[in-house]
């Protein structure tokens, strides 16, 4: 790691609660995974990967800002390597990692874990990054709608943001 970390950011996609964002099946010429799709939304907004960049991890992936999406199954799909800066906090990108949960404020019992083994395997790698939601660096967000400050102190998520 060559990167100095200090902050994990926690984003939601922003899309329908429970919504895969899935195309096709993996053989069909249209097949996307979440995290396609959102590289699909930045390169839209002018978010680009350099090569190099590409090249050493997901090459398919040309703009995505996020370095993990957390799929409603609770899997996690990798998008920009962990030493290239993210493009998903304004003015905060070279020093942080960014987290997307897809969803808009509620969430699997498959995300939460998820979340938290991903956020505590990162605080390993990182011991003196702190956790915080993407609403706490930008006043007109409210990503990922949840208390991150009230649930990195409970060390649970707050039933009423449980996808049931």
């Amino acid at each position: 790691m060559s990167r100095m970390i200090n902050t994990l950011y926690i984003h939601c996609a922003d899309t329908p609660n429970g919504r895969t964002l899935f195309s096709g099946t993996p053989s069909s010429p249209g097949y996307t995974t979440p995290a396609m799709e959102i590289d699909k939304w930045h390169k839209a907004r002018g978010f680009k990967r350099l090569p190099n960049w590409r090249s050493r991890q997901n090459p398919h992936l040309a703009a995505i800002g996020y370095h993990f999406v957390i799929h409603t199954s609770g899997v996690v799909e990798t998008g920009r390597h962990l030493d290239e800066v993210g493009a998903q906090v304004k003015d905060h990108n070279a020093a942080s990692i960014g987290i997307c949960l897809v969803g808009r404020d509620k969430f699997t019992t498959e995300q939460w874990v998820t979340l938290d083994n991903l956020v505590e395997h990162l605080r390993e790698l990182y011991p003196l990054a702190t956790v915080k939601g993407h609403y706490q660096t930008d006043a007109a967000k409210t990503c990922p709608n949840f208390d991150v400050p009230g649930w990195m102190d409970s060390g649970m998520p707050d039933s009423n943001h449980i996808l049931t």
